[in-house]
């Protein structure tokens, strides 16, 4: 199959050769008809697979002769500021070539919100947003959704899971019933199903997800170590392998900064990723990174979805994620694209039970290992007699700290 043959325009075919997609992907070989024909679609999509463009260059083909001013058409919904730059980079790569170019607008919180209001004078054709801040804008009247024919949630179970569900009623309340309605996640779970009912009409479901433990390009690696042990262990990877960038998975934002700290002390090139920077501090870190003049980006969760970082050779779970769909997405940003990568897990005596369950959820075993000078001297814990792999809620230990009602975690 090519691109030719699912109805796409010459101007969007000839942009999409130049981005390199030579052949649809399978989400696109699926979701594009869809969309060109009218139908709701609920695509289960992990990222990588080429789901941006797959909603992207229909929208771009369906918006039409563009009128000034200009009334809003597509509005895309993202849970973070990062996908919201990501998405609005592919948009702006996608309609060079269209005779008529679009004006698309990201929307997004933590940073003013006056030169939003003065980019929107005039209206737009396409809005990626953050939920909070478009309706921080409708309330200004800087924007109405009263024009838009095709509603995108990008991403929605982490919609869903950023507690976005308020500002969505209210959004759809703002935009036309007779809409396009096109949702992606990385799963059909019963709160996405429920919002399914609300807001689709007989929606068309695609499911095309293939979990990054089934790509071989991946390697999986798990090292027994004690917690205090984990910084100096990470430096000995860095200075053994001839990593050009290194992506590091942390808990917290502390340890975001605790850890990035540590390299910098030891003379490697680090820095940190997390929620609390603003707009413009997490732009420099990712752009630093992904021009290779950073080489260790110690980030918390923000990091594992929606952020497309090619050529990455190698992830590090310093600290186990919270769940086993996070584990997925942390080590999908390596190994994309058919390239090669490595995804290499500290498995310390209080996470040991832990992973153990990450690996029974997926039905994938990863051998531990034990490096020289670093052998583990802690016996693994038992697990709690609940057991179970956290979810995604916080825990209310995790919730007083948030408040700052107790003091973070401490990360070696």
């Amino acid at each position: 199959m090519s691109l030719a043959s699912l109805g796409l325009s010459a101007p969007l075919l000839q942009a999409a050769t130049e981005l390199g997609y030579r052949e649809p992907t399978p989400v696109q070989a699926a979701v594009i008809p869809a969309i060109l024909a009218g139908r709701d679609v609920w695509g289960k999509a992990s990222t990588g697979s080429g789901k941006t463009a797959a909603f992207v260059l229909p929208i771009l083909q369906g918006l039409g002769p563009l009128t000034v001013p200009r009334f809003l058409r597509a509005l895309i919904l993202v849970p973070t500021r990062e996908l919201a730059k990501q998405t609005l980079d592919v948009i702006a790569a996608l309609r060079v070539h269209m005779p008529q170019r679009p004006k698309a607008v990201a929307v997004l919180g933590g940073v003013s919100i006056n030169p939003q209001m003065m980019e929107l004078r005039g209206g737009a054709d396409i809005v990626v947003a953050t939920p909070g801040r478009l309706l921080d804008l409708v309330s200004k009247n800087a924007l109405h959704l009263d024009s838009v024919r095709q509603l995108v949630l990008d991403e929605a179970d982490r919609l869903m899971d950023n507690n976005f569900s308020e500002e969505l009623a209210q959004i759809v309340a703002l935009v036309p019933a007779s809409r396009q309605t096109l949702l992606f996640s990385a799963t059909f779970s019963p709160a996405l199903k429920k919002l399914e009912q609300r807001l689709m009409r007989d929606p068309l479901r695609i499911d095309v997800v293939e979990p990054p433990t089934d790509v071989p390009a991946i390697a999986q690696r798990a090292i027994e170590v004690d917690a205090p042990r984990r910084t100096q262990l990470l430096r000995h990877l860095l200075d053994t392998h001839d990593w050009e960038r290194v992506l590091v998975f942390v808990a917290t934002t502390h340890a975001t900064e605790h850890v990035a700290a540590k390299l910098c002390a030891a003379g490697i090139n680090a820095t940190a990723l997390h929620g609390d920077l603003s707009q413009g501090a997490r732009t420099r870190a990712l752009d630093l990174f992904r021009a290779s003049r950073v080489h260790v980006l110690v980030a918390t969760d923000l990091a594992s979805r929606g952020l497309d970082i090619t050529g990455l050779p190698a992830v590090v779970n310093y600290d186990l994620p919270r769940s086993p769909t996070d584990y997925v997405h942390r080590i999908g940003r390596t190994g994309r694209a058919g390239e090669s990568g490595v995804a290499i897990s500290f498995v310390t005596a209080e996470m040991a039970a832990h992973f153990a369950l990450i690996e029974s959820r997926h039905g994938h075993r990863v051998e531990r290992e034990r490096l020289a000078g670093f052998e583990p001297t802690q016996a693994p814990v038992a697990p709690p007699s609940t057991g179970g792999v956290k979810g995604h809620r916080m825990s209310k230990k995790d919730k007083l700290r948030a408040k700052g009602l107790l003091p973070p975690k401490q990360t070696s």
